[in-house]
């Protein structure tokens, strides 16, 4: 055989198998399903189960949707005490001083806090009458907190506490930054998916 008759032959062969696996690429091709769109992604997915979104995200420039009202996060103090911490997110409101605060105990626990100058009460005993009901001593310690947006509080340093309950729920709370006074608000809890919260930027 000669050298001409040799080469023709590689040559066929390697163009027979080039052909092979070119068809069997498009073949392949061909078989496969076409690739889907993204589907369209929940913006708060990431943030939990509650398409309200993670009440534990929450920081200073967020907007809070109440179903009748909106307001924005003005700012936030991040509190510890060991290695519990807890958040309160002061409201954009008039005529007052309202926060939300934020607790994983283990559950998530929220309540809505109105400030409440009008009270010269203090954390004395274990028991509170105040305007006909009756608040029992829950807890009450000490320490820090880390301030953030406009809060009215310098950007570090240390709280007192105490806090009460009635026997349906209604809530009354002191707080002391840096060793001042003592500071009364009244509180209500609220369910989780009571607000819609949108992330500022």
């Amino acid at each position: 055989m000669s050298i001409e008759l040799v080469l023709l032959l590689i040559v066929v062969i390697v163009a027979a198998v080039v052909g092979v696996v070119i068809y069997a690429q498009r073949s392949k091709q061909r078989d496969a399903a076409p690739q889907q769109p993204a589907a369209p992604r929940d913006p708060f997915a990431e943030q939990g189960d509650s398409a309200a979104g993670d009440p534990r995200t929450i920081k200073a420039g967020d907007m809070i949707d109440w179903g009748t009202e909106r307001t924005w996060i003005r700012g936030t103090l991040r509190l510890s005490e060991g290695g519990y911490v807890w958040s309160e997110h002061f409201l954009e409101v008039e005529g007052g001083k309202r926060w939300l605060s934020v607790e994983e105990d283990p559950d998530v626990e929220l309540a809505l806090w109105s400030g409440r100058p009008d009270l010269e009460l203090t954390p004395h005993s274990k028991t509170i009458e105040l305007e006909g009901v009756t608040y029992r001593l829950q807890e009450k310690g000490s320490g820090s907190y880390r301030s953030e947006g406009t809060t009215g509080l310098k950007s570090q340093g240390g709280l007192d506490y105490a806090d009460y309950e009635s026997s349906d729920g209604l809530l009354l709370s002191f707080e002391r930054f840096d060793h001042g006074g003592w500071e009364a608000s009244t509180g209500t809890k609220v369910a989780a998916g009571t607000f819609t919260i949108y992330p500022g930027s």
